[in-house]
């Protein structure tokens, strides 16, 4: 038996978060600035003057950190689930989420004994 009304509130917020991005999206267009001069075509960054080409290559330790990154920070997508019914999954959920989370740890400290935590701009 199919629910509808119940994804009824789900469709109302899509619709109405479509319909103000296309409403701010046309106030912008109709009220923003429209003289168009080099200093505002100017890329800007951090209030500095940009400097060399924006086709300089980064090193792959910014790839393997920003990896590391999402690597450990999808714990927390896993710990809060595990948190809401922890008393529900008794302690076989307390096991497996201290396997869980032992394995990260061991992960974080082979990750921090071959260096690439370290952050050196010249290697």
């Amino acid at each position: 038996m199919v629910h509808l009304p119940s994804w009824f509130p789900i469709l109302f917020v899509l619709v109405l978060a479509a319909a103000l991005s296309v409403v701010l999206m046309g106030l912008t267009k109709l009220l923003g600035p429209k003289k168009v001069s080099a200093v505002k075509l100017a890329p800007f960054e951090c209030g500095s003057e940009p400097s060399g080409t924006a086709r300089e290559r980064f090193g792959v330790k910014f790839y393997v950190v920003a990896l590391l990154f999402i690597i450990f920070d999808i714990e927390a997508v896993f710990l809060y689930p595990w948190a809401v019914l922890f008393q529900d999954l008794a302690w076989y959920g307390l096991a497996s989420m201290g396997v869980f989370l032992g394995l990260l740890v061991l992960g974080l400290v082979y990750v921090w004994k071959k260096g690439a935590l370290d952050w050196d701009l010249e290697s």
